[in-house]
């Protein structure tokens, strides 16, 4: 049984995020302990030490996902929710989007091209239209298009699609992955949001092409800064995410969410710059020392899912901060 509230981090190769986040809860006193969690082979219904358990590598690591499961089900708080997490994917993340007021791209999720050994394409696959209808694909969507794996991220297997025989190339190279095709947003203005505990929101002015963040203060008018806010809280709350990344390409005055499946955000200083660094390490600080307080069974109004789309009381407000400058 826990007698004091316990922080346990499950972090892999990240070397500035996690000694700083521990820091800040020890410098805070609250009488809760910050560690790097300790794990070993696990007996069933075995207790947990820890109140609260942030997860920064379960995505890479299946022995911590099923433990955060197992841990989650005797009441241990888990950042993120490792059953959310284990059944997301862009293109289930692109029909909450659109359900709940959020402008996404066109998306479509494709067919696998392979599949494992044992399926048969005359047996097992009865119920796949085939072939695949590319002339549909491509009228839905357009070119120049967006191939990406469902379920990858740091911008592995992602390809910019001019024309039919590219995308189709691509495809076919794609193995076991599950790929969704989207339409290309050419846009004037790229923004990644930093969203912890579901209510704050850091919008960062960011370019995708040089993976950097960009130095303007003034990069976004108030009122669709203040949209992209929104926005990206409204899409954390539906998700159930407590820390994510909210990627928003901006074309037409528009705000389209490109990528928000990101459970285990960059964190790193050199990537976030230290103003931005600084901002994520308080904020889990805090965030983390309030989950691991809380009594068994307290509501927590700032996770209210927000309604759909055809009606309903708006959602409470994200806390936004007056984003300090990258460069600063």
């Amino acid at each position: 049984m826990v007698h004091e509230p316990r922080i346990g981090l499950i972090v892999g190769r990240e070397w500035s995020f996690p000694p700083a986040f521990i820091e800040a809860v020890k410098k805070r006193r609250a009488g809760v302990v910050a560690e790097y969690a300790s794990l070993d082979a696990t007996r069933m219904a075995q207790p947990i030490p820890y109140t609260l358990l942030i997860d920064r590598i379960s995505h890479e690591v299946g022995f911590y996902r099923t433990y955060l499961k197992h841990a989650a089900i005797q009441g241990t708080t888990v950042i993120n929710n490792p059953f959310m997490w284990s059944a997301d994917d862009k293109f289930i993340d692109a029909t909450l989007a659109v359900r709940h007021g959020v402008a996404h791209p066109k998306t479509m999720v494709l067919p696998n091209k392979d599949y494992i050994a044992g399926i048969s394409h005359t047996e097992s696959l009865r119920n796949l239209a085939y072939p695949l209808d590319w002339r549909g694909v491509a009228e839905h969507i357009g070119f120049p298009c967006v191939l990406k794996d469902a379920h990858g991220g740091g911008w592995r297997d992602v390809y910019i699609c001019q024309s039919m025989d590219e995308l189709i190339a691509h495809y076919n190279s794609s193995g076991l992955l599950t790929m969704v095709v989207q339409e290309f947003i050419d846009w004037k203005q790229y923004v990644r949001c930093m969203v912890l505990g579901r209510e704050h929101v850091l919008v960062m002015p960011y370019d995708p092409r040089e993976r950097k963040y960009i130095d303007d203060p003034d990069y976004l008018p108030k009122a669709l800064h203040d949209r992209i806010a929104a926005d990206a809280l409204t899409l954390c709350r539906v998700l159930g995410y407590d820390m994510n990344t909210v990627e928003f390409a901006v074309q037409d005055g528009i705000p389209y969410a490109i990528d928000f499946m990101n459970p285990a955000p960059d964190m790193d200083i050199n990537s976030l710059t230290p103003a931005y660094f600084e901002w994520v390490v308080e904020h889990m600080a805090d965030m983390a020392i309030r989950l691991a307080t809380l009594p068994p069974g307290s509501e927590r109004p700032e996770t209210a899912i927000p309604p759909l789309k055809q009606g309903g009381a708006p959602p409470a407000p994200a806390v936004v901060p007056v984003a300090t400058p990258a460069g600063a």
